[in-house]
């Protein structure tokens, strides 16, 4: 099969079809910037829910910031009244020049699942309908794509990915992306790229392929194994931004490069946090790279002194001084290649309203199953 070098959004073209999954406290304007100068692609500013953005909500209305070099700004937009969410795609596209929506509903967090948020709302047919048709017509306006990102279903027994992927194309949504994972997985095991497969044969919009991508040749394999038109990658690229470099050579037809030796790693550390300096001011920038030191140094044989000093850097100097003292000629350890990175956890009983899987008919959630939570 035919590996595809371009993913088509609607008038949108992503080259090559890589997209950097929303996930929060990870995907902001600095770290966006930071893959993209690995490889072209489409890259998703953090998950916010609508209410928040029709209500103007500070802290959801932080979270849309950009990069000066962010051409295609992207958002995935969560919510559960095609009202709000309507009027959510209106304002993101007139106000903030937004060219790309996606839509999520694969957060399997219990909070929201018990509220019928979610990975647990495409059990709902009718309604996922009804939130996404209100986004395609208010992105219409604009010529603005919408698409779609949901799991396999709420566990084995309650699969919804295909009915989804169905609605999701009667709807207008020009592609929709498949974590295929249940809810009940969490991010446990493996993900089933059969059911990639299964709804790249079921529908005819475009499918972008989720899980497990931990590698370059996992992308090419996932496209081989499965159709899909593209891949969405997520806990692969923590600490490894320049996967994202591997990916594009990679649907190039060419040979990755040399894995990058610490000092390599080292320079990249030092550019991401620059760029969150950038964005957030030197000290808070500081302090919100911390989070990613681990990640980076995942395998390598920094000592555990070092590794905590990096974790109390305050500041660009004290960060410069401490990364001089790693070993720039260490080899990248090969013993992490291919192996899961970020969150896992345990398979897990998946919380729902009461009689939520009695019927599939149409059910008026509350309110509060709309918080400011991500996963997918």
């Amino acid at each position: 099969m035919p590996v595809p070098m371009t993913l088509r959004l609607g008038a949108l073209e992503v080259t090559p079809p890589v997209v950097l999954a929303p996930m929060a406290g990870v995907t902001n304007a600095a770290f966006r910037r930071l893959c993209r100068e690995q490889g072209a692609g489409l890259y998703v500013c953090e998950m916010i829910t609508s209410r928040g953005i029709v209500e103007g909500d500070r802290t959801s209305l932080s979270m849309l910031v950009f990069d000066e070099a962010e051409q295609i700004r992207s958002v995935q937009l969560y919510g559960i009244d095609p009202v709000y969410i309507g009027k959510a795609v209106e304002i993101l596209c007139g106000d903030y020049g937004v060219r790309h929506v996606d839509l999520n509903f694969g957060c399997p967090v219990a909070k929201v699942t018990r509220k019928g948020g979610g990975a647990a709302l495409p059990w709902k047919r009718r309604l996922l309908g009804e939130i996404l048709t209100a986004a395609v017509r208010a992105a219409q306006a604009y010529e603005v794509p919408v698409t779609m990102k949901t799991r396999m279903g709420i566990d084995e027994t309650h699969q919804t990915f295909l009915d989804a992927g169905r609605v999701a194309q009667d709807a207008g949504c020009t592609a929709i992306a498949l974590h295929a994972r249940t809810a009940a997985q969490h991010y446990s095991g493996a993900a089933n790229w059969d059911a990639i497969a299964a709804l790249v044969g079921h529908v005819k919009i475009p499918v972008l392929g989720n899980g497990d991508i931990w590698e370059a040749q996992d992308a090419l394999r996932m496209v081989a194994q499965t159709g899909c038109a593209g891949v969405v990658v997520g806990r692969g690229c923590l600490g490894r931004p320049w996967l994202f470099r591997d990916l594009a050579a990679a649907f190039a037809g060419e040979q990755r490069r040399e894995l990058p030796k610490l000092g390599e790693v080292a320079a990249m550390m030092r550019r991401h946090a620059e760029l969150l300096a950038l964005h957030q001011g030197e000290q808070r920038g500081c302090v919100e790279f911390r989070k990613h030191i681990a990640w980076y140094l995942k395998g390598f044989r920094a000592g555990g002194q070092v590794r905590a000093s990096l974790a109390m850097v305050s500041t660009l100097r004290d960060l410069d001084a401490l990364l001089a003292d790693l070993d720039p000629d260490e080899p990248y350890p090969e013993i992490v290649l291919g192996t899961p990175r970020g969150r896992q956890g345990s398979p897990r009983r998946v919380c729902l309203p009461d009689g939520w899987l009695d019927d599939q008919r149409y059910a008026s959630l509350d309110p509060s199953a709309e918080l400011a939570m991500s996963g997918g």
